[in-house]
């Protein structure tokens, strides 16, 4: 996340304009005719600034705080929760998972097991499961962890110190800890991670934030043994060496890519790149994304196994639809629901389809207003008219919908407009919108069903960013869709 200390309506940043409008009342309003988003009770005269969320098999919501507490809410979806501390003076942890009966946390400077042995509702029993990487005190070394539903692994990534820089050893890494206490690395080149997890699939992902070599904030996937843009940490290769330490996944270091170049025209220069599986617009969609999950149950409206990315400036969540095209993941991404109370940071679906958010705003500014905030989201059976899902074609895409379309609009090329652009591949902070392009609509081919059209373009770009905007696009009963661009990276196009 990037360190402001002005406030969001005085920031004159490009898409600023959309961003104010996505978080409107008038927009607030039309999403809570879907979603229903209410505030759960926290314990009275308590701080809870959420860092970390997990449902325990009894039905308990775990929530980890920044201020190094963990709080057990019996009966969350109540409107009196019962609320007991479980544990105090953690080193900020960010990320919780329940396994084995026990509680894991990451710490900034370790994965930490803990366990309620007398069974008075607080851990009793710390043990440091693993250690691995370095800390040093800086506020930037941040460590993010998630559970692996693969081998109960925890993975972690770690923020490079003070955000452009790796003094302690394996800071712009992600690793993973196994519960016999082994560690190994997986993956290098991060800068800025506001949250990690994995997909329906099992694999995972991590959200990164703009800055030196990310021109834009992005979900990317963590392929074993890969380089995620940043090389910043690449000094851990040799510090590792001289202190005998294996690095495991990560067999080598990258070729170091060049600044001021193109994430597609590194990929080529760079064995281990992968590229962003999806960028998300900064300043359009917000400026640091964070935790995300998804809805395995299908109760959460028609947008199963879709991932839901908690965003804690603009005090938000975006929805991404994500498919692989030529073995590498890619996707598009909209804007889903506004109004949060302060800045999210952890999300959690439940298996009953409920979306549990909650964050703060210490350090960063916050649209929601609040200095801390807990919130739950539900659907309540009403289905909005949304583009669901965009899949790139070799020349063009398709475009699906939530409930079917009106023919003479949804065939109409004037209903839709393109964009395209990319980013600067540099060591220094961020980037502008480059490389522009506006690809012209031959033609919109409408389904017999009307639930999907497929937009025939002159060009497609690879390693652009293609926003389609629906703004002429209607139902069949009339109405024009709930949120009317979706942002597709298009990193491979299809054979």
């Amino acid at each position: 996340m990037k360190r402001i200390t002005f406030s969001i309506a005085l920031a004159a940043l490009s898409g600023v304009a959309f961003a104010q409008k996505a978080g409107s009342s008038d927009l607030i309003k039309a999403e809570r005719e879907f979603y229903n988003v209410t505030s759960v009770p926290m314990p009275e005269g308590e701080v809870l600034e959420v860092s970390g969320l997990e449902m325990l098999p009894d039905g308990k919501l775990a929530v980890a705080t920044r201020r190094g507490e963990i709080w057990m809410a019996a009966s969350p979806s109540s409107t009196a929760p019962k609320w007991t501390r479980f544990a105090a003076g953690l080193h900020e942890p960010l990320g919780i998972s329940f396994k084995d009966g026990c509680l894991w946390a990451t710490q900034r400077p370790e994965v930490t097991r803990m366990t309620d042995t007398d069974g008075d509702g607080k851990a009793d029993v710390f043990e440091t499961v693993a250690a691995p990487w370095g800390i040093n005190g800086d506020y930037h070394e941040y460590a993010f962890g998630a559970r692996s539903p693969k081998d109960g692994s925890i993975w972690n990534a770690l923020c490079l110190t003070g955000s452009g820089g790796s003094s302690s050893l394996f800071r712009g890494w992600v690793m993973r800890v196994f519960p016999d206490g082994k560690s190994e690395t997986v993956a290098t080149g991060v800068r800025s991670p506001g949250g990690i997890g994995f997909g329906p699939d099992g694999e995972a992902f991590y959200t990164d934030n703009q800055g030196p070599w990310n021109g834009s904030s992005s979900l990317k996937h963590l392929k074993v043994g890969s380089f995620q843009g940043n090389p910043t940490g690449f000094n851990s290769f040799e510090a590792a060496e001289k202190r005998g330490i294996a690095l495991g996944a990560v067999k080598k270091k990258p070729v170091t890519p060049k600044s001021g170049s193109r994430i597609d025209t590194e990929r080529a220069n760079v064995e281990e790149f992968v590229p962003p599986a999806v960028v998300l617009p900064h300043g359009i969609l917000g400026h640091s994304p964070t935790g995300f999950c998804y809805d395995a149950s299908g109760k959460f409206g028609p947008f199963k196994n879709q991932l839901f990315i908690g965003e804690q400036t603009f005090s938000n969540v975006q929805r991404v639809f994500m498919e692989k095209v030529n073995g590498v993941y890619q996707g598009a991404v909209f804007h889903f629901l506004s109004g949060f109370g302060s800045g999210n940071i952890a999300t959690i679906m439940t298996p009953d389809g409920v979306l549990y958010t909650g964050g703060s705003d210490r350090g960063w500014g916050a649209k929601g207003g609040k200095p801390f905030a807990l919130e739950r989201a539900e659907w309540n059976g009403k289905v909005p008219f949304e583009i669901h899902e965009m899949r790139a074609k070799p020349d063009g895409f398709e475009l699906t919908f939530t409930q079917p379309a009106d023919a003479k609009t949804a065939a109409d090329p004037a209903s839709y407009s393109v964009s395209a652009w990319t980013y600067i591949y540099q060591s220094s902070y961020g980037s502008p919108e480059v490389d522009k392009m506006e690809p012209k609509i031959l033609s919109a081919t409408v389904a017999a069903d009307g639930k999907s059209v497929v937009l025939k373009l002159d060009k497609l770009t690879k390693g652009h960013i293609h926003a389609i905007t629906a703004a002429g696009l209607k139902s069949a009963e009339g109405k024009g869709l709930l949120h009317n661009v979706g942002y597709y990276t298009l990193n491979e196009i299809p054979k």
